[in-house]
């Protein structure tokens, strides 16, 4: 294929693209199979591959996360992003809209009432059509510049769509966006995807997030790309920031409609009001639907409809004068807390949990709720006997939110966290999260008892190696019992050793052996998995089975080769290398293989490219801003000549790639003698043109 053949194609392919991804996830109406965009995407792939000056800012393959950067940069905002007054009651809103009447007594007032989702606020710039920039709300003068991480969002457009008409499709001549469009939204994690990432750490032995938002606060945060594009978080757009260009729409209402005809995702739900009356109806009404929505909301957010009557009523030093956000009494129950029960699960972490006077919340008797962590009870100073309030709010279990300190009558004792583990009596150790947003005491004892049913349940779990029959009652009885110590045990049981256990009859145990016989040719990445290695949930596991053609290939691989995985990030490489590492796991693994488990990976991705070009086998380091070459095209032209980038310096790195500003790589380098590049030299040793 010629340049002029791959630039045409790439053009028609991202289009296709870029379209179904607006069908799919803005409008929920999918115009591909999942094969067809599979393989449209992998086309694209390979396109920009064979030709990396295709690349752009805006390609739909720019949404998987790049390289880790060293910090986020701040971002004075052009327009000041500003938050709102909260509302309360519905006096609260009635005084609000008084206020605003006042100060316009000539005009008829109209009022939006819209979602207020709970998420973390951005500004969004596009340039052109293209999106160029994204920001965090910061003190609503600066923000972090978070660009990379927002690329990943599935529903934000890369690229506008350019409507027909006056934005309303009308009219057969496309009308391009503003050249500048700075938009204002909330990026969010649906309740599905905040599940899920909750039941993959808890699998992978990492804490629970404790509600929505601060999973996807704790993801745009993240230094690496990578990790945020593992998470599925979406964006919805409700307001303006800097506008240069097209005249901007006159009310909110044709503000929302105009923002959808160029693709950007809007609110799902929104009412118009001319009283206050309407407004409050609205609230009730929304109230009652966003328990649909499939997100987190916390609120209404009214605001005046004409947007040039806003201009007039101007904003106070932190918010607008035209707008309010009435806050929604999330639903809770008061009960005693009797107990804090201390968990230890398959990797050590111990998890309190407070034991509750039984009550019913959202329709089911809630007796247990999670407390998450040391830290959290003593910043909600929790003690033993207090009164306290629970709430769902999200979560996989519910939560305890605040004590009750007035009916404290001095019977509260304070919680001790353990330093020692409830189970086994082996000393804690407190270790930071594998994405640095926590921390977590853990038992370093492998042979603790409920470490070894915690693996062991682990592996046959459904998620894992996925043996029927193989539940939490079984593992403590075949624990108890001491048939099994690890999971290499299972595959050495026999027909009386289950049929023995109590309640358990021959034909109960057939079915068990069948299910272990059938988890013998359980594909790689479930094997993976079910090791339980530190910070590895299932989709690092699938992303590691994509990489390597067996276990063995893993068992030997190196730091840095795991880094050029785009799943895996320093503190997961490191893991994995230590768990391969160890003896005992060793020979775990030769006892799993003579049992005849599948080491071989039917999902694994040879590498393509110039594995032999002229930096094969080096090691690079980018740091800095260089003069010529963008971080993605400077990582683009080292992997077509063979190369590797890291994220980190190390005695293995080969080169480091430094530009203007360089940072602490940069001195790291020199200390240690690695030879420093500048961008001529780097294009001189691709042997790029």
């Amino acid at each position: 294929m010629t340049l002029a053949e791959a630039r045409k194609r790439h053009v028609v392919l991202a289009d296709e693209i870029r379209h179904h991804d607006h069908a799919y996830y803005v409008l929920a109406q999918p115009t591909l199979s999942d094969a067809e965009y599979d393989r449209r995407y992998q086309e694209l792939v390979g396109i920009e591959r064979d030709f990396p000056e295709l690349v752009t800012p805006d390609s739909p393959t720019q949404r998987v996360g790049g390289a880790p950067v060293e910090g986020f940069n701040p971002v004075r905002h052009r327009v000041p992003m500003m938050s709102l007054d909260n509302a309360f009651s519905s006096a609260d809103v009635e005084a609000f809209i008084a206020r605003v009447q006042k100060a316009a007594p000539e005009s008829k007032l109209a009022w939006t009432v819209e979602p207020k989702i709970d998420g973390i606020a951005v500004s969004l710039r596009y340039e052109h059509g293209v999106f160029v920039q994204g920001v965090t709300r910061g003190d609503g003068t600066k923000g972090d510049d978070i660009t990379a991480n927002l690329r990943t969002i599935r529903n934000l457009p890369l690229r506008l769509r350019a409507p027909s008409g006056e934005g309303s499709g009308r009219s057969g001549t496309p009308v391009p966006p503003p050249e500048v469009l700075e938009l204002r939204g909330e990026v969010y994690l649906p309740d599905a995807g905040f599940k899920k990432i909750n039941e993959e750490r808890i699998a992978a032995g990492e804490e629970a997030f404790m509600n929505p938002r601060n999973a996807t606060g704790g993801s745009l945060k993240q230094l690496d790309p990578r990790v945020a594009a593992q998470r599925p978080l979406a964006v919805v757009v409700y307001g303006l920031g800097e506008v240069i260009g097209n005249p901007q729409p006159a009310t909110q209402t044709t503000l929302l409609a105009w923002l959808e005809s160029f693709g950007l995702p809007i609110p799902e739900r929104t009412w118009t009001a001319h009283s206050p009356a309407e407004v409050l109806a609205a609230i009730q009404e929304l109230d009652t639907v966003r328990r649909d929505f499939g997100y987190e909301t916390d609120g209404a957010v009214v605001k005046l409809d004409a947007i040039a009557l806003r201009e007039g009523l101007g904003s106070t030093a932190k918010a607008p004068r035209w707008a309010i956000a009435y806050k929604y009494a999330p639903e809770q129950a008061r009960t005693r807390l009797h107990a804090i029960t201390v968990q230890v699960g398959r990797t050590g972490a111990l998890t309190p949990v407070a034991e509750l006077e039984p009550v019913l919340l959202s329709g089911s008797t809630v007796s247990r709720a999670t407390l998450h962590n040391e830290d959290e009870i003593r910043r909600k100073d929790i003690r033993l006997g207090d009164v306290v309030f629970i709430e769902k709010a999200g979560e996989v279990i519910p939560a305890v939110v605040r004590v009750d300190t007035d009916a404290r009558d001095g019977t509260e004792r304070e919680f001790h966290f353990p330093r020692q583990c409830p189970e086994c009596g082996t000393a804690a150790s407190k270790e930071p999260t594998a994405d640095g947003d926590g921390v977590v005491w853990r038992c370093g004892n492998p042979d603790c008892p409920a470490r070894v049913r915690g693996r062991i349940g682990h592996w046959c779990s459904r998620g894992a190696m996925d043996i029927d029959g193989g539940g939490e009652v079984l593992v403590t009885q075949l624990v108890g019992g001491g048939h099994v110590r690890d999971v290499a045990d299972i595959y050495r049981l026999k027909l009386e050793d289950l049929a023995g256990l109590e309640r358990r009859g021959e034909k109960s145990a057939r079915n068990i052996l069948d299910g272990i016989q059938a988890s013998r040719d359980r594909d790689l990445w479930r094997l993976i998995f079910g090791l339980g290695i530190l910070h590895v949930g299932a989709g690092v596991a699938k992303a590691l089975a994509r990489a390597f053609p067996s276990l063995d290939d893993l068992a030997h691989a190196s730091e840095e080769r795991l880094l050029q995985i785009g799943d895996i990030g320093e503190v997961i490489a490191r893991s994995v290398v230590g768990w391969f590492q160890d003896p005992d796991h060793q020979a775990l693994l030769e006892r799993l293989r003579q049992a005849g488990l599948r080491f071989t990976s039917s999902t694994y991705q040879p590498p393509t490219g110039a594995a032999a070009g002229p930096l094969a086998g080096k090691t690079l380091v980018l740091t800095g801003t260089l003069p010529g070459l963008s971080r993605e095209e400077a990582t683009a032209l080292i992997e077509k000549a063979g190369g590797k980038v890291s994220s980190t310096v190390s005695k293995k790195t080969h080169f480091v790639v430094a530009g203007t500003e360089a940072g602490s790589k940069l001195t790291k380098a020199q200390s240690l003698g690695i030879p420093i590049v500048d961008e001529a030299q780097l294009i001189g040793m691709t042997g790029a043109p």
